[in-house]
């Protein structure tokens, strides 16, 4: 509108735009005064390049309050808007215990055949990822085909080979089988082991 104001009178060209006279002069005035947050973007933008565009505005929040700035993270948020600054979100990804081939694959014997017609014949297993108060833990359960009971179950906080041997030898227990016993799983990493 400035550069339209030498060729045009401005009661014209306010009409045209629909704005008040005051509303013109206010953003006139703005345009003219410094900015005051120029330090403070500064430090802002230093600190989100610093963290390789990672770090959202709580973080810089935290690193500008490091280096002595006294500021709110509002004013952060507001202020990471307005430079157009969004951190890289990492993708949530579920749990997949299947980690390429490890070891030796056992062949698929079940053939999802899920109906058994006696106890201890067959069992099946499988990790499952979940969280409890901001940490993951990891469950292996076995189950008996025949009534759908669980026999053992272990948790734990990591999903390794111990664990899953650990919930096998428990449902195993002292058990004499007379018959041979399938157990049936995923083929995860942890299944794949001797």
């Amino acid at each position: 509108m400035v550069t339209l104001k030498s060729e045009h009178d401005l009661a014209d060209l306010l009409a045209a735009a629909g704005l008040a006279r005051s509303t013109y002069y206010y953003h006139l005035k703005l345009m003219d005064q410094a900015d005051p947050y120029a330090e403070l973007k500064a430090a802002i933008t230093t600190s989100f390049e610093n963290s390789k565009r990672r770090y959202g505005y709580r973080r810089v929040h935290l690193d500008l309050r490091a280096e002595g700035w006294n500021v709110s993270r509002k004013l952060v948020r507001k202020l990471m808007r307005i430079l157009g600054f969004q951190s890289k979100a990492r993708p949530k990804r579920r749990y997949n215990s299947y980690q390429g081939e490890q070891s030796k694959i056992a062949e698929n014997l079940l053939q999802r055949q899920f109906d058994v017609e006696a106890p201890d014949t067959v069992y099946v297993s499988d990790v499952t990822e979940f969280r409890v108060d901001q940490r993951k833990l990891y469950l292996s359960p076995i189950m008996d085909l025949f009534d759908h009971s669980i026999l053992s179950y272990t948790i734990a906080s990591s999903p390794t080979t111990a664990f899953t041997n650990e919930s096998l030898a428990l449902a195993l227990g002292s058990r004499d089988f007379n018959k041979k016993l399938l157990v049936h799983t995923d083929q995860g990493f942890q299944y794949q082991h001797q």
